[in-house]
Formats: C-alpha cells, structure tokens, sequence
C-alpha cells in the first residue's frame, strides 16, 4: 500500500500545472445527513480551498440526500463524492468509483480517522440498560443505507439476536442525524442510533443536554473518545466518479493531502485534514454478514466447502490462532494488572487531592479547568461539573478589587502556561459563584507532558480571608497600643507642660490688669497700652501652640498619609520638650537640613517617634554629672534618597547586653518604665517602610537614627 501511495504521489508531482484549463466547476456532492443547510455551512470552505489549491478550477458543494446520491453518481451530475463508507463500497461496485483520500476527523484535540454508531435512549429510560431491552420498543434511524445511522447499529442487534424490521413494535428513518436525536428526547421513539460524535455535536451547539441521554451497550476503545456502541470502521471516503480525469483526481488528492489540521477549511467541516486511502474491507464483511448489497445474492458457502478448499491455510491459521491465543492471555494478565496498577494509582492520587484544604485546580492551554478538588468546590460554591472545561478566568479571576475587569493578558495563570514560568501571588481576589469575592494567595505552575511541552499548569489557591482580619486586628491593635503609649508619655510631661502653660497665661493676665489700670487711669500713652497688649497676643500664642501639640498627640491618628516636612515635626515636638529639658539642665541644639524637603507619613506617629526618643536621651542624660547635656536633633536627606532624622545625647550610652535588647517590648533602663516605647517606635517607622537603628558605644552617650523614604510605591494602607 506504500510504495502504491509513494508511487501515486511522484506520478502527481510530475503533472504540470499547465495541463488544466478554465471550465465549469467541479461538483462535490457530499451526503447531507444533517441536512443540506448544515452541509453547505461545513464544506463548502473545503471547495474554496480546493479552488485556490487547483489552479484554473472552480469547485462547489452539491448537497445530496440518501436517495439522491446513487443518481447522482449514475447521471455524471458531480465529478466527486463525499459519502459514508456503506454507500461508498456499493458505489465502488457497481459503478467503479475509486476512493482518493480518507477523512481524518476531529475530537477536541486528537484526529480520527475511524467512526461508529450510537444506540442511544432518554436517561430517564430505566427500563433500557442493556441492547436486549430494545426488543419490543419503538425504534428510530437514519436512513436504511446510512452505515453509522443504522447499518452499524443493524450488526450489532442482529449480534444478540434482535431482527430490527421483525422485533420491534415499530421502527421509523428520521432522514437525518438531527431528527432522529430530537425524537428520542420527545419520546416519540424509545431508542434511536446515529453515527458518533452527533450527539456531542449537538450539545456543543447548544441544540441539546447530553446529559439527557445516555448510550445502550457503550464500548470503551484507548483511542477514540466519542461514546459509541458499535465497532468501529473506517471514516468517509473522498472518491472520484468514473467519468473524472486521472489527472485532474490526482491534483485533487495532493491538495487534501497537504491541508494542515487547523485549517479554516477543517475548522469550519470540524475535521482535521485528510490521509491516505484507508482499507474499507470491515464494511464489506459487515455487509456481508446483514446480507446487504452487494451480496445480498451471495451464495451459500458451507464449512466443508471451506475445508476442502483451505485445509492448508486451515491448519497455519489453527497454529497461529493457538499461539495467538497463547500471547493474548499472557497480554491480558499484563493488563488486568496494569489496570489495577492505574487504579490504584488514580485512587491514590483523587485521595491526595481531596485531602488538601487549599483549593487546587488545573488549567489547559485555552484557559479552561480541566480538574478540581473538593476543597476548591467548597470554597468556591461551584460544582466540578461546572468548573471543568469552563474558563477559569471568566469564572474565577473576571474582576479587579476595585471593580474593574481584568484583562485576560494580565492574567498570572495565564502568563503561566505560555512563558512555562512558576508565578506566586501573595495578594489577590477570586469570585464565588454567589458574587462575593474573597482574598486568595496562590502559586501557578505549569504543567509539562512527557517531551517537555507546556500542556497547561496547576494552581494551588489558600482562601487568607481570616489572615487579612487578623492582620487589621494586630495593626488596630499597634494603633491602640501607641496612642494608650503618648498618653502615657504626655501623662510623664504633665507637670512640665503645666509649667510651661502656667507662665504665658501668667504673663496675659498680669498684661490684662496693667491695660486695665492705664485705661483707669486716664493715660495719654497709646504706645505702652500697644505694647502691653503685643505681649499678651504673643503669650497667648505661645500658649495657643503648646494646646495644639498637645490635642494632635492626644487624639486617635487616622490612617491616611500625608506630605509632612520633617523639620516641621522636630520644631513642633521641642515645644513640648523645653520644660522638660529645663529641668534636667539639658540643652537643645538643632541642625535641620533647610532642603529637607517632604516625606509620606502619619504625621502624629512620627511625633511619637522623635518626642520618646528625646525624652529617653533627656532622662538618660540625668545620670550624667561630668560633661556638659546636650540634646542633638538632626536631619538630612541620604544619597540613596532617603530622610535620615538623629537623636543623640551627651549621656552614659547602652551596655553591650541592653544594646541587643533595646528594641525588645518591654525591655526598658528606666525603674518606672513600661518597655514599650522604642518597640512601637520601631514598628512605626517599619511600617513607613522605614528603619530604625542604634549607634552607641557605652559611656559616649546614645545615638538613634531613622531612615524615611522619599517616595513609596506601595498602597497607602501598609501602615
């Protein structure tokens, strides 16, 4: 058959293409099983490619009932036939049509090239589970000459003992695949039979529920996926009438030969290109085995006629049927145990998956699931049935957390299966099938076949719902903790700040009954009254300043972030501190940067900051009765772009063992202290994205720094 194929194929180059003219076109008739409509919409992109492909030709589909094709063929009325295999070895026969190609169908993703029947009833239908319960219902099929709507069908009932025109109440031909589908599922028959892939089709377009029906005698075959209940037999023959040229034949045949399998042309028929010539002998054996034409006058031929005229080929056939036998058995061990082997194995593997809390579903190269554990269901709200072979975007991943849709191209999962990149995302949403959206960390990895090809990935998802809540809490809760921590602080500073307001309200009154006086006195001097009244504006605002810091640290910060200037903060918290630092005899000295310029921040928890840093410099520097108390504030700007503020003093500095402690909560030098302070300092400025760090030597005094930065790229609400 190869080298009669190998030879076809030089004989078909070596024709020039000069050999072929303008003329009429070229007629396709193509059995229209599923009506004329439904069978120009699927081949007539196959006579365009044939009218490019074949130069100075023009091809059309003609479409051509049961009854129609054998005239057709008979008058010359098309060049070519598209039948199925029955009506192709009776045309073969009696009018020396010759096959050129065969047709490669299509199932999903893998061709096909051989076909069957389905003997198919209602779901509902439980009094029919086996091919025997047929007997006595009422029975429906395409045509009496359509091989997969009936004749299939017809061998396997006559297998079990079943006459289809004599033990059934009634048995009726719809015409086409379509009707005969229909009438099942309105009952109007008990059981029908078309070819395979009809069914499938028809759900795929939505015509029906294949969940509606279900197969009578199913059979399992490891390369072909349709539901079926009949062996199966080669798929429909291109041939050529008898009256077309060689030549003409031949061009054909190399251009079906040549279409890819993703041709538009094979899209639009649902097939997947065209191979050689298959051998269409199993539809002669089962015609002659239903007495069909043409051997329907086949003469009776009995064993001893065989015997005698075999008994040489008789005896190698006993032979090699014995050793067949033989292989077929050790074979069959092997497979029993292989098969008990992947059941395990899948046992094994369904219990792995359902046992893990995290959801976990898989993604082909399309996008959509192909499975899905119990714990994604529970998750999710949606059954497995609904999510496989759904697209996972469209179900899962549609919409942003601001409401915006989401691109597929943005997706991470999809990025996973086309770039074969590992992916985790700590910080996204998938969507319920109730509509509520819940927030997901999850990891996408692509799935590899056995060469190394990317098929799809797998992604593992954790809903972190409860994470994100106890996240707020903590963060409320930090929050809580340093403004319950400045309470505590002013609550130290209270006699100071007293103090401190004390003398300009002091001031304002002793101002206030001086202008009183010289208005009672009749004075004639405008200028003192002026001056005496200056100063209490100016002690009023002194007074004024030091009730607005205090009110902004004594209230509950909000979460927003502003454009704060450093230098702004320092000068706002040494208000508060010059009583204190008066009385421990502590200078202030400040060396701000004046092109500070601005940070992102909580303006009142970076007063926190600064103000208990130098008030533990200015209690440190108590002990210290040898050098001179200095209280050092500085701020600058970094090469790296950042804003560096400094805290130092002229005190006895940390030990070595309180240095690695000193950022511990509720480690603390002081005999009265809570240890909390420099450990919400710390997480503030963290949460800033900032740092915080000690640089002190033991005896030389203590100096703190921390680092802001310039410009943040992350969200607002990470502090």
């Amino acid at each position: 058959m190869w080298r009669t194929a190998c030879y076809l194929l030089l004989l078909i180059l070596a024709t020039p293409a000069a050999a072929f003219t303008d003329g009429p076109p070229i007629r396709i008739g193509v059995l229209s099983h599923r009506g004329s409509e439904a069978t120009l919409k699927n081949w007539s992109p196959t006579a365009d490619y044939l009218s490019k492909t074949v130069p100075g030709r023009r091809f059309e589909i003609i479409p051509l009932d049961f009854a129609e094709v054998e005239p057709a063929v008979k008058f010359s009325d098309v060049d070519f036939i598209l039948v199925n295999p029955g009506i192709y070895v009776n045309l073969e026969v009696r009018y020396r049509v010759s096959r050129i190609a065969t047709l490669n169908n299509r199932a999903g993703y893998v061709s096909h090239n051989v076909f069957g029947g389905v003997i198919f009833t209602r779901r509902d239908r439980a009094d029919i589970k086996r091919i025997t319960d047929l007997k006595g219902k009422r029975f429906m099929a395409v045509d009496q000459t359509s091989l997969g709507g009936f004749q299939m069908a017809w061998g396997e009932l006559q297998r079990v003992g079943i006459d289809p025109y004599k033990d059934f109440s009634s048995i009726q031909f719809g015409g086409i695949h379509d009707d005969v589908v229909q009438a099942v599922l309105r009952g109007d028959v008990d059981a029908g039979t078309v070819r395979t892939d009809i069914l499938e089709r028809m759900d795929k377009a939505k015509l029906i529920d294949l969940r509606d029906f279900k197969v009578v005698g199913p059979r399992q075959h490891p390369e072909f996926f349709f539901q079926h209940s009949t062996s199966l037999y080669p798929e429909w023959p291109f041939s050529k009438v008898q009256h077309t040229p060689n030549e003409l034949a031949q061009r054909v045949a190399v251009a079906l030969l040549n279409m890819p399998p993703q041709h538009p042309a094979a899209d639009a028929g649902s097939y997947a290109g065209w191979t050689v010539p298959l051998d269409y002998q199993p539809v002669h054996d089962l015609f002659r085995e239903l007495k069909l034409p043409p051997y329907q006058a086949t003469g009776r031929f009995t064993l001893e006629d065989a015997v005698k005229k075999y008994w040489y080929w008789l005896v190698v056939g006993i032979a090699f049927i014995l050793s067949m036998a033989f292989m077929t058995t050790w074979v069959f061990r092997l497979n029993r145990q292989l098969a008990k082997s992947n059941l395990h194995l899948e046992q094994h593997y369904e219990l792995i998956l359902n046992s893990v809390a995290d959801g976990i579903y898989g993604v082909d190269l399309k996008g959509n699931s192909t499975f899905v554990n119990r714990a994604m269901e529970q998750i999710t709200g949606w059954r497995a049935d609904e999510l496989i072979g759904a697209n996972q975007h469209q179900v899962l991943h549609h919409t942003k957390t601001d409401g915006s849709p989401f691109p597929k191209q943005e997706c991470p999962v999809y990025a996973t299966y086309m770039d074969s990149t590992p992916r985790f995302v700590d910080d996204d949403i998938f969507w319920k099938k109730n509509g509520a959206s819940f927030p997901v960390e999850y990891a996408s990895s692509p799935i590899k076949d056995y060469k190394g090809n990317t098929v799809g990935s797998v992604v593992v998802f954790r809903d972190i719902s409860e994470r994100k809540k106890a996240e707020e809490e903590a963060r409320q809760h930090q929050l809580d903790l340093a403004h319950v921590a400045r309470l505590s602080t002013l609550g130290e500073m209270a006699s100071g700040i007293a103090h401190e307001l004390n003398q300009p309200l002091t001031a304002i009154a002793t101002n206030a009954q001086a202008s009183i006086r010289m208005i009672e006195g009749g004075s004639s001097n405008p200028d003192r009254l002026v001056d005496t009244l200056e100063r209490i504006g100016s002690q009023a605002e002194r007074a004024g300043e030091i009730i607005r810091h205090l009110r902004q640290l004594v209230r509950k910060e909000q979460p927003e972030l502003s454009r704060v200037n450093i230098n702004d903060v320092v000068n706002e918290v040494v208000v508060l501190l010059k009583p204190e630092a008066r009385k421990a005899n502590v200078t202030i000295r400040l060396e701000l940067d004046a092109e500070i310029g601005e940070v992102l921040a909580q303006h009142v928890q970076i007063d926190q900051v600064i103000l208990n840093l130098a008030r533990n410099a200015i209690e440190a520097m108590s002990e210290n009765t040898k050098t001179p108390r200095a209280l050092v504030i500085k701020t600058a700007r970094t090469d790296n772009g950042n804003v560096a503020v400094t805290v130092a003093d002229t005190g006895p500095g940390l030990s070595a063992q309180v240095k690695d402690q000193v950022f511990d909560p509720f480690v603390t030098t002081k005999p009265n202290g809570m240890g909390l302070g420099l450990s919400i300092s710390q997480s503030i400025i963290e949460a800033h994205k900032g740092q915080l760090y000690l640089d002190s030597v033991e005896g030389y005094g203590a100096v703190f720094r921390f680092l802001l930065p310039m410009n943040r790229g992350d969200s607002d609400s990470d502090v």
